[in-house]
């Protein structure tokens, strides 16, 4: 699992890392049960505040992404889960912008636009 952070980018770095580590478990290169890096570890691996790499694993145990644990770590919660037609779509999408020269930074910013533009309602599960 890599993880990056960009201290240039206006998106708060605890904000990066919760975002790659949930999008490492979407992508299925994390699963049920893999244990992440400890907060220390990470943090000293990437440069930044421990409290930085606390505050993402938080917000990925509050949205039930994974559980921490006294003498366990953090480990991976979700289930895996099959890929469904958006993750197709979403692998088009970076394909094509890929192709068409658009950079990260750019898909991820049409994406957003295309989130909040959007009047669907969520399907409930």
């Amino acid at each position: 699992m890599k993880i990056t952070v960009d201290i240039a980018s206006s998106v708060p770095q605890y904000e990066q890392i919760r975002s790659q580590i949930a999008a490492h478990v979407t992508a299925g290169s994390l699963h049920q049960g893999d244990r992440l890096p400890t907060v220390r570890i990470l943090a000293s691996d990437l440069g930044i505040a421990p409290g930085t790499v606390a505050r993402a694993y938080r917000e990925l145990e509050s949205a039930g992404q994974v559980v921490s644990r006294r003498r366990v770590g953090t480990v991976v919660s979700v289930p895996d889960r099959a890929p469904g037609r958006a993750q197709e779509i979403a692998k088009e999408l970076v394909s094509t912008a890929r192709s068409e020269g658009i950079n990260d930074a750019d898909v991820m910013d049409l994406v957003r636009s295309a989130l909040l533009s959007s009047t669907a309602p969520l399907a409930s599960h």
